[in-house]
This record gives structure tokens, C-alpha cells and sequence, in this order.
């Protein structure tokens, strides 16, 4: 599951002219189709609302070219709704119980629309694991936008997006998975 809020668009280290959060994404999400075997995979984008952006397939080729165009602008409304996507992912497995399961779900954490603690044990309880890649810093950094611009709020001031590892844990250990540091090379 890959968050495509605006926020993902911010540096995902201290440098603000560092790769983007996006970016960073969509090399761990490479690396992790490189690495399947026998394994499945599908992809989940979600910002306000969670979408099927490839359905579970052992074609790792369609998944590369799949990861490769997801973007901030593929979404109708923004947001971030993690839970919405555990739900989807959870939907998106087959009932057979001997069939190992898990989510990874790859965000800066800033979770804004449900409760994707709740949702998560909710997987758990299924059988199903939820782990959690964080993407970008404590510090924060600005949203950069494509008219050269920084995101503003309504009051006018640049929005500064942090990574939220609270939260990112939480729905980690409500999931019965692991959260990892998505920053480092």
C-alpha cells in the first residue's frame, strides 16, 4: 500500500533537495519485486481514499511498470486514510488460511482520514500481517509543487509534513508486523 498524499512529494531526508518521499518509495517497492520468488504482490495507492492499482499477481514485469507511474496526481481527493487501505489489502487476499499473508505499507505516517490502528488489528485478527515503511524525517521539510511553489494551509503559511513514527509504529504492532526506517540507502 503506497501513500500518494501531497506529502509525499517532501524531501525524504534532512536535505530538501534530496530525493522525494515518492521516489524513495518507489525504489524500495523495486527492490522488494526484485527480491519475490514464489510470492504474489499486488499495489494499493491511497491518499484520501484507498485504490487497486494492480491487483495480486505473480507478474513482477506488469508490477515494475505498474510502481513506476504512481504519483501524487493518480487520486481523486487528498488526505490520507492508511486504514481505508489495510481494508482494501485485507479485501484484496484469498480465504485460504494456509496461504502466509502480509500488508507493507509504505507513508510518512501522517494519518488524517480513520483509524488505521484499529484496522490494522483488524488484519491481525485475520491472520494477516501489517508492516510499515516510514518515509521522511522527524524534522519535516516543505511539499514543493509543480508550479515551482510551496504548499501553503488556508492561513497562507508553507506546510511543513513530518514523518509520523508513532504513528507508523502503532499500526506496526496493532498488525502483528514490524516497522522500519524506509530512509537509508
Amino acid at each position: 500500500c503506497i501513500d500518494v498524499s501531497n506529502s509525499m512529494l517532501a524531501s525524504s531526508t534532512d536535505n530538501p533537495k534530496g530525493i522525494s518521499r515518492m521516489q524513495r518509495t518507489k525504489l524500495l517497492m523495486d527492490r522488494v519485486i526484485d527480491k519475490l520468488r514464489d510470492d504474489k504482490v499486488g499495489l494499493i495507492v491511497f491518499a484520501g481514499n484507498a485504490y487497486t492499482q494492480m491487483p495480486i499477481t505473480t507478474d513482477g514485469v506488469s508490477a515494475k511498470m505498474f510502481l513506476n507511474e504512481i504519483n501524487t496526481n493518480m487520486v481523486p481527493s487528498q488526505g490520507t486514510a492508511i486504514g481505508a487501505a489495510i481494508k482494501m489489502a485485507m479485501n484484496s487476499f484469498t480465504d485460504n488460511e494456509k496461504t502466509q499473508k502480509a500488508i507493507i505499507i509504505i507513508t510518512d505516517g501522517e494519518n488524517h482520514e480513520d483509524d488505521a490502528v484499529a484496522m490494522a488489528k483488524a488484519a491481525k485478527e485475520k491472520g494477516i500481517y501489517v508492516n510499515v515503511v516510514g518515509v521522511g524525517t522527524v524534522k519535516g521539510s516543505q511539499i514543493p509543487m509543480e508550479n515551482g511553489q510551496l504548499m501553503k494551509d488556508d492561513n497562507g503559511n508553507v506546510v511543513t509534513t513530518r514523518l509520523n513514527e508513532q504513528m507508523a509504529q502503532n499500526i506496526a504492532v496493532a498488525g502483528g508486523g514490524v516497522y522500519v526506517s524506509g530512509n537509508a540507502n
